[in-house]
């Protein structure tokens, strides 16, 4: 019997038979991502994934959700839509492996007025590739088509992690002490905060468009505000297999002033050296052309560190030759000091 079409639902701008399509389109990138654990496939009413009894001896689930704010008016800008996923991801499996977590599996919300499959693909794709970078299994999502909702062309997407950590082996940073240094990973660039004032700034207040190339930063703008959110968690969950780290801060809306200080134990503060890490040029030339004080850039952005790890003193060199090895560009950016009651949580000097 074939199937009845759904006309007058079509006429109101929601198309089942595009939707469904869809589904079919993406199926191939997702399933790229499954890993060990994953029960099933793309398409049903659940993900269902097996922790697997022999594989944890006391595991509990750490989850965490977040978006990518209005980094997606720069995707729709640049007509760039196959990084904003990767965004999508980085954001929450950075979130969850501050606390010492395996991220396990990803599910996301893509949200549109009408569904432009082009489109859709190029952010599954994206999101897709997040998962593969974090080892993360993408085994669900939501497409929801809501016409008179967005503008044309626009769309909105939300991201969902789970992870797992031995009870054991979770990061709070409830044993940080005085004397622990603290180590800064490089960020990729802006990331995916902070972007309201980067709009106003270089749109409305210095009236540039995405095409046009900055000398300061070697690259149009539009090329260097969509660059991706980097994704820590490979080199951070190595990193914990050889030494004891104290505590990990994910530097995100808030920067260093409004996130360092979950942490730490009300008794320490963060005492972090200026100039110690190299700052990219996109955020001089914000400060510089925004007018906008470095304090405030410092708890707009992340200011050129995506990640800060508190360690012992006496394992900071090998930590960092090993993050160098993995990958990343790490910087002895401070310490942890006594804080008095008066003080603030996070010092510059």
């Amino acid at each position: 019997m074939s199937k009845p079409t759904s006309s007058r639902y079509a006429e109101s701008g929601v198309d089942i038979d595009k939707a469904n399509d869809f589904i079919s389109d993406i199926k191939p990138f997702v399933a790229a991502t499954f890993r060990r654990g994953v029960l099933t496939d793309i398409g049903g009413f659940g993900g269902l994934f097996a922790l697997g009894g022999d594989r944890y001896k006391d595991p509990v689930l750490v989850s965490g959700t977040d978006g990518v704010g209005t980094k997606l008016l720069i995707a729709n800008k640049c007509n760039v839509h196959d990084t904003i996923g990767i965004d999508l991801v980085a954001m929450c499996v950075n979130d969850i492996v501050v606390s010492g977590a395996t991220p396990l599996f990803f599910l996301d919300y893509f949200a549109v007025g009408k569904l432009e499959t082009g489109v859709a693909l190029e952010v599954v794709k994206g999101i897709a590739k997040g998962c593969e970078i974090s080892k993360c299994s993408l085994i669900g999502g939501e497409t929801a088509e809501m016409p008179g909702m967005y503008q044309k062309g626009h769309y909105d997407l939300a991201g969902f992690v789970v992870g797992v950590a031995e009870r054991d082996k979770i990061i709070d940073g409830s044993d940080i002490k005085v004397g622990n240094k603290i180590i800064g990973l490089s960020s990729s660039g802006i990331h995916s905060n902070g972007f309201s004032l980067v709009r106003k700034i270089c749109f409305e207040e210095l009236g540039l468009e995405v095409d046009d190339y900055i000398d300061e930063l070697g690259c149009t703008l539009g090329e260097e505000l969509i660059k991706p959110t980097r994704i820590y968690t490979e080199p951070l969950l190595n990193l914990f297999k050889n030494y004891k780290v104290r505590g990990l801060v994910h530097i995100t809306g808030g920067g260093f002033d409004d996130n360092i200080p979950r942490v730490l134990p009300k008794s320490c503060k963060a005492v972090i050296k200026e100039g110690s890490w190299p700052i990219q040029p996109i955020f001089k030339f914000l400060e510089e052309k925004g007018n906008v004080p470095a304090s405030e850039m410092r708890r707009t952005f992340n200011y050129g560190i995506g990640m800060a790890i508190v360690v012992d003193e006496n394992i900071v060199d090998d930590a960092m030759q090993q993050l160098v090895a993995l990958g990343e560009s790490p910087h002895l950016i401070g310490e942890v000091a006594a804080r008095a009651e008066d003080e603030e949580s996070v010092e510059f000097i």
